[in-house]
């Protein structure tokens, strides 16, 4: 079944690039989501149709942190009683949301059958996008790996705590070794200056470079700001609420340089690309 999704996959419309983007972290609480939601409305405020998807299955909240009505979420699409494009919702200046459920366990222990129904859903995707933002769980689960290795782009998430660079360490570690993933993105987030984020990363790098043959990339250093706290409690987007803000600024100039990175020839340039690497993922799951 799942080498049959892959064959219709392929007839999929071949100039439909789009940019897909993994944002991660090895851990909870360094402001992953945050930085997902705002660099994917900062970018749709440039013009580009964006998509979230909410990959963290079972414990979701983007829609939480913007305020927006969810009636149905993708495990209505994995049960059969809608399409994923009768669950995404519309965020701040036309992004889309695809919500993931809360306090469900059963979505993060996705069967085979289950996660070959949510890889059919995307094949189906009709919403025309430009890019797709992909906001993982925290950790090192095969969810999480399976996602960012599907990525064109991975950005990863740290901050100035023990824990988050071990974390950090942990799961490029993963990515390189066991799945052949070799460049990375690095944002230094709720930092004091660019001066902290820079020593922060320099610290990842060494460690990484040592161990590890990675490419490690600083792309944004995003500073420890209140207003992140007071758009968070209304429930808006910093770059929206605050838009002269210092993290709002640092999360904009992130945005830009992130619409342009090239996207990759065939095949790594399609939805597609990303969804057969997800179908690629479960089959070597399965006959481990």
């Amino acid at each position: 079944m799942i080498e049959d999704q892959a064959s219709s996959l392929r007839k999929m419309n071949q100039s439909r690039l789009i940019k897909v983007i993994a944002v991660t972290g090895g851990k909870g609480g360094v402001g992953k989501t945050n930085i997902t939601l705002n660099t994917a409305i900062a970018m749709a405020k440039q013009g580009k149709r964006v998509m979230v998807l909410d990959a963290d299955l079972g414990l979701a909240n983007v829609d939480v942190m913007l305020g927006l009505r969810v009636e149905k979420n993708l495990s209505h699409v994995l049960s059969g009683e809608c399409t994923l494009d009768e669950v995404l919702v519309t965020g701040p200046h036309g992004i889309k949301i695809a919500p993931a459920s809360s306090g469900t366990q059963s979505m993060t222990e996705l069967s085979p059958t289950e996660h070959a129904g949510l890889i059919r859903a995307f094949s189906e995707l009709r919403s025309q996008i430009d890019v797709l933002i992909v906001d993982t769980a925290a950790g090192i689960s095969d969810m999480v790996l399976s996602f960012s290795k599907a990525s064109q782009d991975i950005m990863v998430v740290v901050c100035d705590e023990p824990t988050s660079l071990t974390d950090a360490y942990a799961l490029i570690k993963i990515l390189n070794r066991e799945h052949g993933v070799f460049r990375f993105k690095i944002i230094a987030n709720m930092v004091r200056d660019v001066r902290e984020g820079q020593e922060l990363f320099s610290k990842l790098s060494k460690v990484t470079g040592r161990f590890l043959d990675v490419a490690l990339e600083l792309v944004a250093t995003v500073p420890f700001d209140e207003n992140i706290r007071r758009a968070v409690r209304k429930q808006t987007a910093i770059v929206d609420a605050f838009p002269s803000s210092p993290a709002a600024m640092a999360i904009t100039q992130l945005a830009t340089k992130a619409i342009s990175w090239p996207i990759p020839n065939q095949p790594g340039g399609h939805l597609e690309f990303f969804i057969e690497q997800l179908i690629s993922d479960k089959v070597a799951g399965n006959q481990r």
